[in-house]
């Protein structure tokens, strides 16, 4: 009760926050007058002067509102485009490091420019963030207009560029990109062996566009940079072939909530007979268990069409959220191999990981982050929670006047297209234009047939259509034109109303299947009404959609059967729409769940690719001497331990086992009679077998030289950090996926796989000294073409995966000849290089 006495008499935080916001909007617009009143190159002098005034102190709040005014003036010249109050307010809540939500048409590319500017005055560079290329190229055509006005730089980040040109636009004062496009470019940089060919700078302030497609969409699945393992994929055609024998509900199970495909007792025992082995949970056949799964996933649980399309005779991937292809992108784990089997084509290899991160942990190292879309309310406690980013709904710029109606239901699917296609036929004889919203490509096709018939004339806009998305969704708003559209319709891509249409009642959206998020609901009615413009909107659904199948179908099958309802008789009722609703929070709550598990997990692994990153930074920024010192220090430690103890007496000690072991390890022979038997120490041994071996070292730095020391420093620390990383990403992967059991023993999956990770990392330390001590010591250069065949070369082919997605195969040309895995070492240890150098390699 107080709670609404006080929102009543201070109202609600969002309005509180605009009223705020609107009292720094006055202050900007009454600089308005001056500021118009200078010439160009008076205005493009701003920058300068503002740099100026933050090179002696000032803070970027105290140059907002001229800095808005400015960027503003510079709009109206470059563009000739003034941007509203409410696009004003919506910039301010950007800088303040907040989502911005402003509904569809509002202008938010255009309210990003006064931010981004500046913010891009402190040197540090400002990263727009777009869902696709498409937008990255046009956003920084568009608006960059504005920045190099004002004398800023501006650059573009697109798949197909090269290292030189990322760096040259990640030096820009703004840079424009995608989100997979940043977060692989973090990834790769922490795989490179020079300073030089680092491209990312700093992580100060990001913009995100979609922020709700990208923060939490996309957030479900990591990003992943993989290389070739070996594994065999005729396994995957074997298995194939005995699906087939499996029988639904007595071999196997569905369970589409958790997306499982799990086997009976039954199913296990007829796998056995079916590949003639005893035990298929015997460990020889952990991969055989594994590929049976991944191939009853690709059977029963991913539809061609729907999930995925197969072209020139490859498994092509559709993205779950927005319906475009993801060509050359891979679902991981087998998955892919599983579909290829199924769908006769060629199975490839599978990769194994290289390294990973998540959208979130990722856009979490930025300083300042915000983010706008015209969809983030319903999604704010997660924002809040994950990001700490609050959510400001900002008011339109004219009223919202568009007809949102009621949901309409049938009993089946083919009844509730049938609905569809009268409502598009009496529209169509209207002139109103038509947008039909579809959940996948395969239901987009049956609606196009369907119109074919009746004669009316459409576009379809899906996965297999996208180049042309733009063009087909600007034209949307024009009289007599019906287009069909996956869920991936134009965002990004304005609908304007053409010529008479707004007088039929503007742009009529029907959607004919609830998304599982509302979000993507709104979306979509959001095509429809932007500035102020008429248009309606109408959802139709069937109790066969999966979402009502799934969260509550029964339910309302039984309330149209007591109402006695006759085939084709429709049910539109406000208890329906709350049903639905609510099962639609069912399932944003379930994948709300799913992140931030995830996310939970990769918390811990985040703490150890932090502490590995930095090693190899160093390792490329600097001189590794006295690291490497520490690193011997810390190796006879490791070794002294396992020999001797402090709790027992020196004359029980193993100092033949430790000397024989120093040797192994060091490959090098100590004059033991120098170290003092009597009134010996734990202490005293460490130390004397710690300055001898660093005497050794020294020895071997004076011969090789020390600019060759160096290299092969970084060298061989890279190397073995890279190998051994790549390992424990395989070993936490694998303890990853079993320690969910350990629910069972009454233990917290989480809680144990901190505290088994924490031991795998610990170790892999260890062995990362030891190794690469171990190297060094064994190195041995004769020649400086020995010395140049060290230098490290890249794979030859790089995966880019994100989540059970996308993989692009990056070929790279080799700097050097390749050394055969046979041939000698040219370290010169006389060993094969397999078993030397690239053994860690």
């Amino acid at each position: 009760m107080l709670a609404r006495i006080l929102t009543k008499l201070v109202g609600t935080k969002n309005e509180r926050e605009l009223n705020h916001l609107g009292e720094i909007v006055d202050r900007i617009n009454q600089l308005e007058p001056r500021v118009s009143k200078l010439s160009d190159i008076q205005l493009r002098a701003k920058t300068a002067e503002f740099k100026q005034q933050i090179a002696n102190g000032a803070k970027l709040d105290d140059l907002l509102p001229e800095a808005f005014a400015v960027a503003r003036e510079a709009a109206i010249r470059v563009l000739g485009q003034r941007p509203f109050d409410v696009q004003v307010i919506g910039g301010l809540v950007l800088h303040e490091g907040k989502i911005a939500e402003m509904k569809t048409g509002e202008g938010k590319t255009l309210a990003a420019t006064m931010p981004a500017y500046l913010n891009a005055l402190l040197g540090r560079g400002v990263h727009i963030v777009t869902v696709n290329d498409y937008l990255a190229k046009r956003d920084s055509e568009w608006m960059g207009g504005i920045y190099r006005f004002l004398g800023l730089e501006v650059g573009v980040i697109l798949h197909e560029m090269d290292d030189p040109a990322r760096k040259k636009a990640y030096a820009a004062d703004i840079t424009y990109g995608t989100n997979n496009e940043f977060g692989f470019d973090y990834l790769r940089d922490n795989m490179k062996f020079s300073l030089e060919d680092i491209v990312q700078r700093d992580y100060y302030y990001a913009i995100v566009d979609e922020v709700d497609s990208i923060l939490i969409d996309e957030a479900r699945t990591p990003l992943i940079i993989s290389g070739p393992a070996e594994q065999s994929t005729a396994l995957f055609y074997q298995i194939n072939r005995l699906i087939p024998h499996l029988k639904k509900e007595i071999d196997f199970t569905i369970d589409e909530k958790s997306r499982a495909v799990p086997l009976t007792e039954a199913g296990v025992a007829k796998m056995e007979k079916l590949l003639r082995i005893d035990n298929l949970y015997d460990p020889r056949y952990i991969e055989v268990l594994h590929v049976i799964y991944q191939c009853l996933k690709a059977h029963y649980l991913f539809k061609k069409d729907r999930d995925y399309i197969v072209k020139d005779g490859k498994v092509v991937i559709v993205d779950e959220f927005t319906g475009r292809l993801m060509p050359g992108r891979r679902y991981s784990e087998g998955l892919h191999q599983a579909l290829e089997a199924k769908e006769g084509v060629r199975v490839q290899s599978e990769y194994q990981t290289l390294a990973t991160i998540t959208f979130q942990n990722y856009f979490r190292m930025y300083e300042k982050l915000a983010g706008m879309t015209g969809t983030a309310e319903t999604e704010a406690t997660e924002f809040k929670e994950i990001y700490n980013l609050d959510v400001v709904v900002i008011p339109t710029h004219k009223e919202m006047i568009r007809v949102d109606h009621p949901d309409v239901i049938y009993r089946t699917e083919r009844e509730k297209f049938k609905a569809v296609v009268r409502e598009i036929k009496e529209l169509y004889k209207q002139g109103r234009p038509v947008l039909v919203g579809t959940v996948s490509i395969e239901k987009s096709e049956l609606l196009s047939h369907m119109l074919k018939k009746e004669g009316i004339p459409h576009a379809v806009l899906n996965a297999k259509h996208h180049a042309k998305e733009a063009e087909i969704v600007a034209y949307a708003g024009e009289k007599q034109k019906v287009t069909i559209a996956t869920n991936m319709a134009g965002r990004g891509t304005d609908i304007v109303l053409g010529e008479g249409v707004a007088e039929l009642g503007g742009l009529h959206i029907i959607g004919t299947e609830r998304h599982e998020s509302r979000r993507i609901d709104n979306q979509l009615r959001g095509r429809s009404g932007r500035q102020g413009d008429p248009g309606s909107s109408r959802f139709y659904l069937s109790l066969e959609d999966d979402l009502l199948r799934l969260f509550g179908g029964e339910r309302l099958s039984g309330l149209m059967n007591k109402l006695g309802m006759k085939e084709g008789e429709p049910i539109e009722h406000k208890w329906v729409s709350k049903a639905i609703e609510n099962a639609q929070q069912k399932v944003e709550a379930q994948n709300f769940e799913i992140r931030k598990q995830l996310l939970e997990y990769d918390d811990v692994f985040n703490e150890q690719r932090k502490i590995i990153y930095k090693q190899r930074r160093e390792a490329i920024e600097g001189n590794l001497r006295e690291t490497i010192l520490g690193m011997i220090e810390d190796t006879v430690n490791n070794l002294v331990s396992n020999f001797c103890s402090k709790d027992t007496h020196p004359e029980d000690w193993d100092l033949e086992g430790l000397k024989k072991q120093i040797e192994q390890v060091f490959r090098t022979k100590l004059d033991w009679n120098e170290l003092e038997l009597d009134a010996l120490t734990l202490e005293k041994l460490i130390k004397f077998i710690t300055e001898s071996l660093q005497k050794v070292y020294a020895q071997k730095e004076q011969s090789f030289g020390p600019e060759n020391m160096r290299f092969l420093e970084r060298y061989i620390v890279l190397q073995v950090v890279d190998s051994l990383w790549r390992d424990h990403l395989v070993a936490m992967d694998h303890l990853r996926e079993g320690i969910g059991l350990r629910g069972y023993g009454q233990r917290n999956p989480l809680q144990e796989y901190k505290k088994e990770g924490f031991m795998m990392f610990s170790e892999l330390i260890e062995r990362i000294k030891e190794a690469t001590v171990t190297n060094l010591f064994r190195v041995e250069i004769k020649t400086e073409e020995e010395l140049a065949a060290l230098r490290p070369e890249e794979p030859e082919a790089m995966h880019l995966s994100h989540g059970e997605g996308e993989t692009k195969r990056q070929p790279i040309r080799r700097k050097k000849k390749k050394i055969g895995r046979n041939e000698p070492c040219p370290c010169g240890s006389g060993k094969k290089y397999k078993h030397c150098c690239g053994r860690n390699a």
